[in-house]
Formats: C-alpha cells, sequence, structure tokens
C-alpha cells in the first residue's frame, strides 16, 4: 500500500501501552481519531477524538478521505470490528491495520480452549436466538456481549432455550489491570468490555432434516416433518445457496435450508397472518439474518429477487407461475413442488411430461386411537416433482 490515509488500530485493554511503534506513529499524525468514548479515552484522543454515531455510519470517516485519520476498534478489527464494516467503502491503497489480540484469542488463553475449536460469535449487536442452531453438547463458545446486563440475560436465554446445564464463564476487560474471569454468574457489577464462554452440555439441535413439527408455531399450514425430510433432500442445499420459498406458510422449509448449509432465503406469502408466524419461526432460530419474507404472491413477488440456486413450491403453483419461473431461472437450478390437490397434480403431471425431472408419490399413515385399540390414518397423498432447470 502506497500511502494508506486511513489506519485500523486493535486497541486492548491495556490501552497505549501495548500498541505498536507504527500505531502509535499513526496516533501521533493523525488529524482525527474515530472510536468509542472508552477507545477515545485510553489513548487520550483529546480534541482529535470524534465518537461513533449511533446506530453506526461510516460517512464520518470517508468525509476525511485523504487527510491522515485513525480508526480504533477492539481486538482485532476484522474480527466482528469496525475494520470489515469500512471495507465496503475504500479501495486497495488507502488504508493499513495493525491488529492486536481479539477478545477471542485472550479468552481461549485464558480457558485453555483450543481456539480452532470453538464457535466465536458477536452477540454485542445480535440476538441470543443465534446460538440456537449452534449450541449442543460439548459444544464451546466465546461470544462478545453488549454490556454487564447482557450477562444475566444470556444466562436466562439458556435456562428457557434447552441449555439449562450450560457452564457459563464470564470474563471482564481481559488484557488489562482490571481484567476478571468468574466462573458462573460474578455476584459483583460487570464491568465492560465483557464477554462469555459457554460449555453446551445438554443436546441441541437435531441435525438431520425433518425437525419435529411442535418446533414450528404454525395454523396446520405446515409441511409435515417426513415430508419435510423428502424435500429439504430433493432440493440438497450447499454452502452458498439461496432458495426461493414460495407459499412460505410457517417458514419451515426456509429455516431447515438454513439449518442444512443453504446461505440465503427469498421467501414469499401472501397471508399476512402466516407471513408473521413465519417471521417469528424464522427469529426464534436465530436465522433473520438469512431469511426475507416478501408479503406477495407469486409470480408477481418474484420480480427483483436475487438469482435462486433452487426453488421450493409450497403453495399457490400455476401454470402462469411455473412459466415465469422457467423465463427467469438460470440453467441448473433446482425446482421441488409438492402437489397435494388433482388440480395441482395434474399440473406437474404435465409439466413433468414436457420437461422431466423426477416424481414421487408419498402416502403416509400414522396411528390414531380406535376406542381402546389403535388404528392407521392415512393422509393426504402427495405427488412431489423435483426437476432442474
Amino acid at each position: 500500500m502506497a500511502d494508506p490515509w486511513l489506519t485500523i488500530i486493535g486497541l486492548g485493554e491495556d490501552g497505549p501501552e501495548g500498541l505498536s511503534p507504527a500505531s502509535r506513529a499513526a496516533l501521533a499524525a493523525a488529524q482525527v481519531i474515530f472510536g468509542g468514548p472508552r477507545h477515545l479515552s485510553l489513548v487520550g484522543a483529546g480534541d482529535k477524538g470524534q465518537p461513533w454515531p449511533v446506530p453506526f455510519d461510516a460517512s464520518p470517516v470517508l468525509a476525511h478521505r485523504g487527510r491522515p485519520t485513525v480508526v480504533l476498534a477492539s481486538g482485532d478489527p476484522f474480527w466482528f470490528g469496525a475494520g470489515g464494516s469500512l471495507m465496503a467503502h475504500l479501495r486497495p491503497g488507502e488504508w493499513t491495520s495493525h491488529p492486536a489480540p481479539s477478545t477471542f484469542q485472550l479468552a481461549a488463553n485464558r480457558l485453555g480452549w483450543r481456539l480452532e475449536e470453538c464457535l466465536c460469535l458477536g452477540l454485542h449487536a445480535a440476538p441470543f436466538t443465534r446460538l440456537r442452531p449452534v449450541l449442543g453438547r460439548g459444544v464451546r463458545v466465546i461470544c462478545t456481549l453488549r454490556d454487564g446486563e447482557a450477562v444475566g440475560e444470556l444466562a436466562g436465554w439458556l435456562r428457557e432455550n434447552g441449555h439449562p446445564n450450560a457452564k457459563l464463564t464470564v470474563l471482564e476487560r481481559l488484557g488489562g489491570p482490571n481484567e476478571r474471569i468468574t466462573p458462573g454468574l460474578p455476584a459483583n457489577p460487570i464491568g465492560a468490555p465483557v464477554s462469555a464462554a459457554i460449555e453446551a452440555t445438554d443436546p441441541g439441535l437435531p441435525g438431520a432434516s425433518g425437525l419435529p413439527d411442535e418446533f414450528f408455531q404454525h395454523d396446520g399450514q405446515l409441511t409435515k416433518r417426513p415430508v419435510r425430510a423428502l424435500t429439504l433432500s430433493a432440493l440438497a442445499p450447499r454452502a452458498g445457496e439461496t432458495l426461493w420459498d414460495i407459499g412460505a406458510g410457517s417458514g419451515s422449509i426456509g429455516i431447515e435450508w438454513l439449518l442444512a448449509g443453504g446461505a440465503r432465503v427469498e421467501a414469499l406469502e401472501a397471508d399476512p397472518a402466516r407471513a408473521s408466524r413465519a417471521r417469528g419461526n424464522v427469529e426464534a432460530f436465530g436465522l433473520g439474518h438469512r431469511h426475507r419474507l416478501t408479503e406477495a404472491r407469486a409470480p408477481e413477488g418474484l420480480e427483483g429477487l436475487p438469482v435462486p440456486d433452487a426453488v421450493f413450491i409450497g403453495g399457490g403453483a400455476s401454470d402462469d407461475l411455473l412459466a415465469r419461473l422457467w423465463e427467469i431461472a438460470p440453467r441448473g437450478t433446482r425446482l421441488v413442488l409438492n402437489a397435494v390437490t388433482l388440480e395441482t397434480e395434474a399440473l406437474v403431471l404435465d409439466w413433468s411430461a414436457r420437461h422431466g425431472g423426477h416424481l414421487l408419490k408419498v402416502e403416509l399413515s400414522e396411528t390414531v386411537p380406535i376406542g381402546r385399540k389403535r388404528g392407521w390414518r392415512a393422509a393426504l397423498p402427495i405427488l412431489q416433482w423435483s426437476v432442474t432447470r
């Protein structure tokens, strides 16, 4: 980098004493220093100091483009830090970075945990539900937290969400003179910055597709567990892929797509009550940052959506919808449609005759009480069509 105007400096709780000569020189030469109030105080920024706007906005930094500027971040600026947020606005050669040990590194070293075997989450600005998909027996998590009050909130969330026996360690002000590490909840007020280490001992979510139906709030319009497992198998989620979930209902297919490794879901649901319920289910699994639901019908609601890798039609199948999908979906897109009604089944048979693919008839029965004995009750048969565009 020839002559960067911006220096991003990772700062620890030991303040200027822990900085490299290059970081100190950048601070001395800076015309303005951006950071949180604690960071600015630690380095004695004085009149040069400018606190971050709330909510975060990179515009004040960019307004100083071309003049010596410093951004202060906690530990490693590119691990849940300001560095990553700034990159979308900068060109190579405009910046340089001097990292310090991150909270995660310090926590792992204090606890004697292998960092490569831990999950590292930034929960200082994200909901605790992000833990739900990843916590399970034997899993270790290090997470940053908003403040001292968030520690008690986290402990309560663990108790109420299937992990009452999780071992919690609270780590305050790591790397500085006021560092404190407490197994369990500290009796004294908790100082920021604070992080928590979690050792899960209770079982987490099942790893296979087809979660129990009771995991989802619904009004009866739910792809039932066995059919959901067959549907996810046909959709075949892969890392980095986007699903269009058309007629999302409770959102269960989109949720399981993400849990199985898919990257994004773009869902359509025309019914406002079901759309609200689906959003609630998505948030309960901590997946809201990867799932977007639009209240619209297909095919009209498809316009402007990111290109899909797979499409699931759970409701509202029509000749117009399939024709539009065949126009806009790129070659290689996987499509799965579950037909219940005779009309939709006829549509599927017509389209599969013209475009091929695989047909699967699913007929399931479950036991029900008949007096003091039991019998079989058949569910409506489902015709599943899976095809690659």
